[in-house]
């Protein structure tokens, strides 16, 4: 039994604290009794207790005159509110994300719900058949929790979910919605190539109209899209670097150059000495086919639009053919089939980022270090690296268990 201390706040027989308080708002009364806070944490001290009571009382408080403000919404009437008004500062690849996963999914399950009638239950439950029962990948799955989140976020915001209900749904850690549990096969979303496989591609590759694109993301980690929207004047020979600070996407069918993914993506990435050799050499055959290529320069280069909106020429990218024709996020599909066919390997051109990431990691490279260039915005992203399990991995450890 609790020992009484003042009024609200009391201690437990097993020296924590605890708060309750029982007061009218509006004429109804509204009760609390607590031990934990909203993660489930006990009180350690009567400061914590008393300051957690008087959070809840100005909760229960605002709650009660958003009862009696809330307007009732559709999950519809939600999305498309934030579509007008709530996602203009949202990439052009986001909205197009967005407006897929609502409309050849959410919308026909949720969309005539009203918002303050779903639950946890039914949330988690669609996610689960998601990702159990339609074989959909945990991260797109992901990006349906992400989803709700947002409509669940938009509501709350403009007064269609009361305090209550929102916390269930987003805030707190014992209710809240969240991602079905991992499949074993799921564990890691890294794929690394073996030194065997990249030896089989480098020669693949080698001398091909994608062997720069390849480098670049062998030797950088680069994404598809940075690896094509990069400019010679991005690339400093002299210093061994790379400015990443745009990437190649297509928007309504029109190739541009936009911001990258996020605001950790804007980078400068130091080159080894392999990729440094490469691009120096690329670089003097790229200004004699400058003068050597004038006429079907003239003919074969196009304008592409900046990420600040002014026009550029296609030869100044450096994935750029040497008759002056532009490569694309595309070009990269017919290698993908050939090394299929030919070598019998699986290419997906971001597993080189993986790759990359892999490696460096086995070599100690220092976590900040690898997080810069690979542009995460999280730290905890590039620490998959550093648990991957990868063949060269398994090896080391093989070897280092033998000197046991």
């Amino acid at each position: 039994m609790g020992k009484q201390q003042e009024s609200g706040i009391f201690k437990t027989d097993e020296e924590y604290w605890g708060y309750r308080f029982s007061i009218l708002i509006d004429g109804k009364r509204v009760t609390r009794r607590r031990f934990t806070d909203d993660d489930g944490n006990k009180f350690s001290s009567k400061r914590a207790a008393t300051k957690a009571r008087e959070t809840a009382i100005a909760n229960a408080r605002l709650d009660m005159k958003r009862k009696t403000e809330v307007t009732r919404k559709t999950v519809q009437d939600v999305y498309e509110e934030y579509c007008a008004k709530g996602r203009s500062d949202r990439a052009y690849g986001t909205i197009r994300k967005q407006d897929s996963l609502w409309e050849n999914h959410i919308s026909s399950r949720f969309g005539k719900r009203m918002v303050d009638d779903i639950s946890v239950a039914e949330v988690t439950d669609y996610l689960a058949e998601l990702y159990y029962h339609e074989g959909l990948s945990f991260m797109y799955v992901e990006s349906f929790l992400k989803m709700f989140y947002l409509i669940f976020g938009q509501a709350y915001s403009r007064n269609y979910l009361s305090v209550d209900t929102y916390n269930k749904l987003c805030v707190n850690k014992d209710t809240k919605i969240r991602m079905p549990k991992i499949k074993t096969e799921d564990d890691t979303d890294i794929v690394a190539y073996t030194q065997e496989e990249l030896q089989k591609m480098d020669q693949y590759f080698s001398g091909s109209a994608g062997e720069t694109a390849y480098l670049l993301g062998r030797y950088c980690g680069l994404r598809i899209n940075e690896c094509y929207g990069l400019k010679w004047d991005h690339v400093d020979l002299k210093a061994g670097t790379i400015l990443i600070d745009r990437q190649m996407q297509y928007q309504d069918g029109l190739i541009k150059l936009v911001p990258p993914k996020t605001r950790n993506a804007k980078r400068t990435i130091y080159m080894s000495g392999v990729l440094k050799n490469y691009l120096q050499k690329l670089n003097q055959q790229w200004k004699e086919d400058e003068v050597q290529f004038a006429a079907l320069w003239e003919q074969n280069r196009r304008q592409i639009e900046d990420m600040d909106g002014k026009k550029i020429l296609s030869t100044e990218l450096v994935n750029c053919l040497p008759n002056g024709k532009i490569q694309t996020v595309n070009s990269m599909k017919y290698h993908a089939k050939e090394i299929k066919t030919k070598l019998n390997i699986q290419f997906k051109y971001h597993n080189l980022r993986h790759t990359y990431g892999t490696m460096m990691a086995e070599m100690n490279t220092p976590a900040h270090l690898l997080c810069d260039q690979m542009g995460h915005g999280n730290i905890h992203v590039t620490q998959k690296y550093y648990i991957a399990i990868s063949k060269s991995g398994i090896e080391t450890l093989r070897k280092n268990l033998n000197q046991l």
